[in-house]
């Protein structure tokens, strides 16, 4: 077997068969209403918080000054990067004519639209007057008011706009033929109608697949640069600042990098999710956990040559305030966030040169959730660390989360989990017309 052909071995019918019936029969289990009911918990704090700041004000944050941003960014930044990582995967391993893409990429892709909805929440609610976050667009304005077009918000408004425009574009458009294949096969009047209306009217003549296939290679040649100008556009909110520890040209490919890296992590976390809930061992197989574990390691490696360029350059540099910042950062009031940010993206890793922790479930889950952990540690300290320890003594001060803080974060988490868990309920959680692709080639290959 190469890298270019699945480890399956189904027939193209038992894929539909299997495919369809975990959104046609398969009864959610105790175990799926235990979690949808946690996520739906998170969910309602969530929507709570965000109630109280409306009423209240982002004073209910622990934000002050000198530290200005806090959990929110953080959380953006955090999502938006795991979302980076998901139609980046499917997208480039589809232009490459990578076969095993096809257990990944209908989940990942998803994984890329809720985590893109859920940080779209953050930078509005951080305006502090949420209700006029309308002004970032460039509509028509017959009194001239339009955008600053120098403020970074405008920039992430763009950027954002078209990938998540993109990225949902290319979620569904890869969803239509197995939107028609649930519809074939479902019983009921209600789901046909509804799978129908989401098929578009979808027969699998020749043409519709000839410009399916169209639009696929144009979506995915779309986003793959896209990948890299959204998260270039939010490291440029950080380094168009003047503030030691920002004010860096390393930040853009460093925060792509940090995207993939905590985007290959979230992938491989919802892979052995699933492949452990349902019945797809034979469709996400070891050999997929080892390229994305590889996938992971080979980025990590970036992002941990990013920490000691940061501290190289800044040092060799020679400019006291970015010195000053970097002691800060290894042994001030936060050092113990930035060396745990080290145990969990540069050290916990190195695990994965083995084989065996590759392809071992339980190790990857443990290595995933460090990880992103770390991930969000990485950016709570270069947020804070860059702004507690102003340029004047007399402005000095400290963080302090608060329990709304807390709150928007344990939210977002539950809010994700839910959308996931709705969508393995209703959505083929596989592709299944690019798995029956496979299957048929196989079986046309077979002496």
């Amino acid at each position: 077997m190469t890298d270019r052909e699945p480890a399956h071995t189904a027939t193209p019918a038992e894929v539909t068969d299997l495919v369809t019936g975990l959104v046609l029969a398969r009864p959610g289990g105790p175990v799926w209403k235990l979690a949808t009911g946690v996520a739906s918990l998170l969910t309602t704090v969530l929507v709570a918080a965000i109630a109280v700041l409306l009423a209240r004000g982002v004073g209910i944050w622990g934000v002050t000054m000198p530290v200005a941003w806090g959990f929110a960014i953080a959380n953006y930044v955090w999502w938006i990067g795991i979302g980076m990582a998901g139609t980046f995967i499917s997208a480039a391993l589809y232009l490459t004519r990578q076969g095993w893409r096809s257990a990944l990429n209908r989940f990942a892709e998803a994984m890329t639209v809720f985590a893109l909805a859920v940080s779209a929440i953050f930078p509005v609610l951080h305006l502090g007057r949420p209700w006029f976050a309308y002004w970032l667009a460039p509509y028509p304005d017959r009194m001239g008011l339009w955008p600053q077009w120098r403020s970074a918000l405008v920039w992430d408004f763009f950027a954002l706009g078209a990938y998540v425009i993109v990225s949902v574009i290319y979620f569904y458009v890869g969803l239509v033929p197995d939107f028609a294949a649930v519809r074939d096969r479902a019983r009921s009047r209600g789901r046909q109608v509804f799978y129908g209306v989401l098929a578009m009217g979808w027969r699998g003549e020749a043409l519709e697949w000839e410009r399916h296939a169209t639009l696929t290679r144009i979506l995915a040649g779309l986003a793959v640069p896209l990948v890299f100008s959204v998260h270039s556009m939010v490291a440029l909110d950080f380094s168009e600042g003047l503030l030691p520890g920002w004010h860096s040209t390393i930040f853009p490919p460093f925060f792509v990098a940090g995207a993939l890296f905590s985007g290959a992590a979230m992938v491989i976390l919802l892979a052995v999710i699933l492949r452990r809930a349902y019945p797809l061992r034979e469709f996400v197989t070891d050999g997929h956990l080892d390229k994305l574990a590889k996938m992971m390691l080979a980025v990590g490696w970036v992002v941990t040559y990013g920490y000691a360029a940061e501290i190289f350059t800044a040092f060799y540099g020679g400019d006291p305030y970015e010195v000053a910042m970097q002691r800060h950062r290894l042994q001030g009031a936060y050092a113990w966030v930035f060396w745990t940010t080290i145990a969990c993206n540069s050290v916990s890793i190195q695990a994965l040169w083995w084989p065996r922790v590759r392809t071992n479930p339980a190790a990857l889950v443990a290595i995933s959730l460090l990880v992103l952990a770390g991930m969000w540690l990485e950016r709570f300290m270069l947020i804070v660390t860059s702004l507690y320890r102003d340029f004047l003594p007399s402005s000095w001060g400290m963080f302090y989360p608060t329990i709304w803080d807390g709150a928007f974060l344990a939210g977002s988490i539950g809010l994700f989990a839910l959308l996931f868990l709705i969508f393995v309920r209703v959505v083929p959680v596989l592709s299944i017309a690019e798995l029956r692709r496979h299957a048929a080639e196989r079986v046309d290959r077979r002496p």
